[in-house]
């Protein structure tokens, strides 16, 4: 279903998780839960995979994972601020030691100045490490282009995650 790189790269968190024996949930906005798909493609996951948010809308990131309104208004939801508070809301509300999240721009359209399509934020927030948020900017190299760069650099701050 997943691309094999990407599919790899699932296997690696998930068996680094299962020796560390650790679990993760996902926040994701531009993705759509395709983080979490990733991750539950691999046999065995459910080890690790505590609970997946996919928080489209801002009224499901207040809701769901606790982001504060404000925060929404005056950043924006494609922001390293709003990546920082979906990241730790998710852990905060899931039963999980590690949590990333996501939130972009993915295109077509969306675009606004200073948030081209392409933007994304990365969180990734743990019971044991200072939350860390990235930046991204992948260009307008199509929706499916973007999410997908989106779940591969995810994976990544995962699989490197404790490093």
């Amino acid at each position: 279903m997943f691309p094999p790189d990407i599919e790899a790269s699932a296997a690696r968190i998930v068996a680094k998780l299962r020796a560390g024996h650790l679990k993760v949930a996902t926040a994701e906005s531009c993705t759509g839960g395709l983080i979490a798909g990733a991750i539950t493609s691999i046999a065995g996951s459910s080890d690790v995979f505590d609970q997946g948010f996919v928080t489209y809308a801002n009224s499901a990131k207040t809701a769901m994972i606790g982001v504060d309104a404000g925060l929404l208004e005056d950043h924006g939801a494609v922001s390293a601020e709003v990546g920082r508070a979906m990241a730790e809301g998710a852990l905060k509300t899931a039963s999980a030691d590690v949590a990333v999240a996501v939130t972009g721009i993915a295109g077509p359209g969306g675009a606004m100045p200073g948030k081209p399509v392409g933007l994304v934020f990365i969180g990734l927030a743990s019971r044991q490490t200072p939350t860390h948020v990235q930046r991204f900017e992948f260009g307008d190299i199509g929706r499916d282009g973007v999410r997908l760069a989106t779940v591969r650099e995810a994976l990544r701050l995962l699989e490197r995650a404790g490093e």
